[in-house]
Formats: C-alpha cells, sequence, structure tokens
C-alpha cells in the first residue's frame, strides 16, 4: 500500500465519511499550501486538524482566536533578561509544523495579520528579528460562516494566502450512527490514530510534489483560465498571480497523489475550482441572478480548451 493510501485510512479512524476532504487537505500539504475550512460549528473541522498532526508526526499548534487574543500570542514576542542585559525571544504558538487557527474570523484585523507573514514567507519577524518556521508548516484555519455571532470577514490579502477554501458538510446518516458507536465505549477515535510518515518524510514528499513535470502548454492553459477570470464581465476582482502559482502547484500534487510524475489537463480540471473560487469577487448583478464563484469556474473551464497533453 502507497504512503497516500495508509495516512488516508488511518485519518478515516477519527473521521468518518469525509474521504473527499481528506484527501484535498493531504493535497494541498503536499502542495506545502495552508488550507481554510469554513463551516458551522461541530462538524469536526478541529477534530480533522488533529488528526492530520497525528497521522504525519507533526509538532502541533492551536489557538482558539477572540478579540482578547494579541499578535504577540501568535508570533512570540521578547522579554529583557537581567543576567545578560539582552532581549530573548519567546516563542509564539505558530513555531510548530501544524498551526490550527481556530475560528480565525473571530479575532481583529490587526491579530489575523500577525499570520500574514508566516502564511507567505515560512517566518516570523519579532522586533526586527526574524525567526524561521520549521518544516514542514501548514495553517489550518476554521472559520464560521461570515453572519454568526461576533465573526467578521477576513481581509482579501487573508483569503488570498489561503491555498483551498474547504467545507466539511453535515454527516450521512450512516457516517454519523459509526461516529457514535465508535465512542460508546468512552475511547475517543482521534487517539487510536497512529502516525505513518515522519516530518522528513513529508518534507521529502514535498520535494517530490515541487518536481513534478509539467509541460508548457500546460502552463499556458493554467495563465488562460486565471487571466480569464479578471476579463470576466461578472467577476469585479480576478484571481491573483498568487493564485496562478496555488493552481501550479495543486496540480502537480494532485499528479503525485495519483502516482505520476507528470502533470496532466486533468489535474488542473481537477483542483481549479477548489483553488481560486474564495479569492473572486463577484459583481451584484451576479450576486442578484445567485450565481456563485464555483459555476463560474466551472463554466471557464468548459469553454477554455485544454491542452492536448
Amino acid at each position: 500500500m502507497n504512503p497516500i493510501q495508509k495516512i488516508i485510512n488511518e485519518l478515516r479512524k477519527a473521521v468518518q465519511g469525509k474521504d473527499q476532504v481528506l484527501v484535498w487537505i493531504l493535497m494541498t500539504i503536499l502542495a506545502d499550501g495552508n488550507i481554510l475550512l469554513e463551516d458551522i460549528p461541530g462538524v469536526g473541522k478541529t477534530n480533522m486538524a488533529l488528526a492530520f498532526s497525528r497521522a504525519l508526526g507533526l509538532d502541533y499548534g492551536r489557538v482558539q482566536f477572540n478579540p482578547d487574543v494579541l499578535p504577540s500570542d501568535i508570533t512570540g514576542y521578547s522579554v529583557y533578561h537581567k543576567q545578560t542585559g539582552s532581549m530573548v525571544y519567546q516563542k509564539g504558538a505558530i513555531l510548530c509544523n501544524l498551526f490550527l487557527a481556530d475560528e480565525l474570523n473571530r479575532a481583529t484585523s490587526r491579530t489575523q495579520s500577525a499570520l500574514l507573514e508566516a502564511m507567505e514567507e515560512g517566518q516570523v519577524t519579532v522586533d526586527g528579528v526574524t525567526h524561521k518556521l520549521p518544516r514542514p508548516f501548514t495553517v489550518i484555519a476554521t472559520q464560521n460562516p461570515t453572519g454568526a455571532a461576533g465573526t467578521q470577514l477576513l481581509p482579501d490579502s487573508q483569503m488570498d494566502r489561503f491555498t483551498v477554501r474547504l467545507s466539511v458538510g453535515y454527516p450521512k446518516a450512516v457516517d454519523e450512527r459509526e461516529m457514535v458507536l465508535a465512542r460508546m465505549g468512552g475511547v475517543n477515535p482521534l487517539t487510536t490514530v497512529q502516525q505513518v510518515v515522519s516530518r522528513e518524510e513529508l518534507v521529502a514528499m514535498q520535494t517530490a510534489v515541487s518536481q513534478i513535470y509539467m509541460k508548457d502548454a500546460l502552463v499556458d492553459y493554467i495563465v488562460n483560465l486565471i487571466a480569464a477570470t479578471r476579463q470576466h464581465a461578472q467577476i469585479v476582482r480576478g484571481a491573483s498571480p498568487r493564485a496562478t502559482l496555488a493552481v501550479v502547484s495543486m496540480a502537480k500534487a494532485s499528479a503525485y497523489m495519483n502516482g505520476r510524475d507528470y502533470a496532466l489537463p486533468d489535474d488542473v480540471r481537477t483542483v481549479f475550482v477548489g483553488t481560486v473560487a474564495h479569492r473572486l469577487l463577484l459583481n451584484a448583478d451576479a450576486q442578484g441572478a445567485g450565481l456563485s464563484e464555483s459555476k463560474i469556474l466551472s463554466d471557464l473551464l468548459d469553454r477554455i480548451p485544454s491542452p492536448g497533453v
């Protein structure tokens, strides 16, 4: 059994009936990206993040965001050391391999912005000194739908740094039944999740993903798809160049998870909507007509011809 299937099987011990979400999260981690889980409370977002930290052997950090959380709680801070007469850096919660930003949209904008440098550059700067984050490093953030009590919209710069936005959704009745039965003996299934790969092995997998071969014609296809979002009559703000890079990385990760060392147009089609939709802003007419970002992107995939790679 290949490592990908071993990881998914291990995660299933704690997460029932959500294989597609598990595959997307693992694919994003392999692409060295960040994940935003958007859904109502209680559907297992936090449990899912914990399961990944166990199965992948990652050091885990978590902050439950609220208006009282400060940027220094995330990035760390410097304190004066009397004996040496110097400032000593105290690590923040983000100095880990997998950082869970729980209910991120309950924090103030100032605190949310503390994540930007870490998500983009893999480092934090405190009092003018830069501290590198360990590898691998991934942010899994959760947020309740906008409009829930005490929440606010994430800034555009924050949304653009999330590689994908996923929704967990309610479980099917049969999966919810299995969830209940698994806990009847007083055992939390999360405690049964075992480490499948080491951190070093995960970094090697990420390196292999980055080296997946992609023909120039396929790169042109991705660029054309992204350009079409910027020229679409119903889109006020199209996808950024960061989105282009994210689609490339995710397409490579899709190829890797399918056992190939080269990417195909099908890989691009698989990841395009999930990687780009949350970065767009539709105009009032599109919103009034009930159109979604996903629908418009799916139409672009149907309209723009893919290369014969």
